[in-house]
């Protein structure tokens, strides 16, 4: 396996040491649009790992790169909207494809907060028998939410439950960074984007619909010491890769926001600095969201400032195999201080590095195997799970 790394930021830093402790690829390239960045991520592993610059916006110059050091398997760690650009570009050259977020939705041009519009993935998906008619495997949503979410849903659905009422990610912290009054974990341009988007929801009979950023706020209680955190409603992939492999009734992703965090996103949608089109400032053209980004600390150096620990988990309710009503959490919590000691990276973006590591040594091994446009649900859920705890990093399960 020859794998082409596409960005060097929290997440694909992350993923560099994780993998440099396996035997199963053959050689990792790490690239991004600043080759001194994918550079510094490689310069403390071995010599199976180069650096090289990419313009990912080009699917012509992923396919060059590909082409140029055999790739077999490329990895998208950037945000999503270079999904279609890299997701094109493995495609030309003949590799196959993983990523953790999927392409960008749209909303319903006139009721945005009802009916879904362009959803999250169908860009993919369209492609689906061009991919399965190449022999070809684009792994979609492989991180952690959505990916080890969804690997969850499907354990529950293979191993613990009959029938199942609802599926219900929940993801929640009780993260502190030191020194900043604002300082998200992970990428600020995402978090806008799935936050302030009409959150997704699923129901049998109904399908998907929408509903209004934040709605049906819940306290939802983590276990390992993080403790109950207010959950509200966020457009997420999970809601629209469950259902097209599990059945449930019902379908949701919940986030563990906090009243601070929401305050700053509406606020910073009413001034629309959440735009995504240029805006000419003397003479110069920029996005606000970009500006917004920039004016925020890079997430992938604030590991060394931050405190606590982040749990993202799968809550699923139903009737049991024995035929009575069940609930369970099922989960994967990452404490900060472990993460920088061990790996020297902080909890958050490691959380989502580590998952698609395992799934590609689950590919290479042919343990997991497939062609077309595939969610993590595509798969057995066992293999994973027992992977990820050979890694070091276990899985827990909570009745409630």
């Amino acid at each position: 396996m020859r794998i082409l790394l596409v960005g060097a930021g929290g997440v694909g830093s992350a993923a560099v040491p994780i993998a440099a402790r396996r035997s199963f690829f053959e050689a990792m390239v790490v690239a991004d649009y600043d080759e001194g960045r994918a550079a510094r991520a490689v310069s403390t592993v071995d010599g199976r790992f180069t650096a090289a610059r990419v313009d990912a916006s080009s699917a012509e110059a992923v396919a060059a790169l590909c082409r140029e050091h055999r790739i077999t398997h490329v990895l998208n760690a950037v945000d999503p909207r270079f999904v279609m650009p890299i997701f094109e570009g493995a495609y030309a050259a003949g590799a196959d494809y993983l990523d953790m977020a999927m392409s960008l939705s749209k909303p319903h041009p006139e009721r945005p907060h009802a009916d879904t519009g362009v959803k999250l993935g169908d860009d993919q998906f369209a492609q689906a028998e061009r991919w399965a008619a190449s022999g070809r495997l684009a792994l979609v949503g492989m991180g952690v939410e959505p990916g080890l979410s969804d690997v969850f849903a499907r354990y529950a659905a293979d191993e613990l439950f009959s029938e199942i009422d609802e599926i219900g990610v929940r993801d929640g912290a009780n993260l502190v960074v030191d020194g900043y009054d604002f300082a998200p974990s992970f990428s600020i341009w995402t978090t806008i984007e799935e936050c302030l988007n009409p959150p997704v929801i699923w129901e049998a009979g109904k399908g998907w619909h929408t509903t209004e950023p934040f709605s049906e706020p819940e306290v939802f209680d983590f276990p390992e010491g993080i403790g109950p955190v207010e959950c509200v409603n966020v457009e997420h992939e999970e809601v629209l890769l469950i259902p097209r492999w599990v059945d449930a009734k019902r379908v949701t992703f919940k986030y563990g926001l906090g009243s601070e965090f929401i305050d700053v996103l509406r606020t910073l949608h009413k001034l629309g600095l959440d735009g995504t089109a240029p805006v000419r400032v003397g003479g110069v053209s920029v996005a606000p969201r970009d500006v917004v980004a920039a004016c925020l600390p890079d997430p992938a150096t604030l590991g060394d400032r931050m405190r606590g620990k982040t749990c993202a988990g799968t809550w699923v309710r139903g009737t049991g195999k024995s035929g009575e009503p069940r609930a369970v959490y099922l989960y994967h919590v990452v404490d900060n201080e472990w993460s920088m000691r061990e790996y020297g990276h902080q909890a958050v973006v490691w959380q989502t590095a580590i998952n698609p590591v395992v799934a590609l040594e689950l590919l290479a091994a042919g343990t997991w195997s497939g062609t077309g446009v595939l969610g993590p649900e595509a798969f057995p859920a066992r293999p994973f799970l027992d992977l990820l705890t050979a890694y070091g990093s276990p899985w827990g399960m909570e009745e409630r």
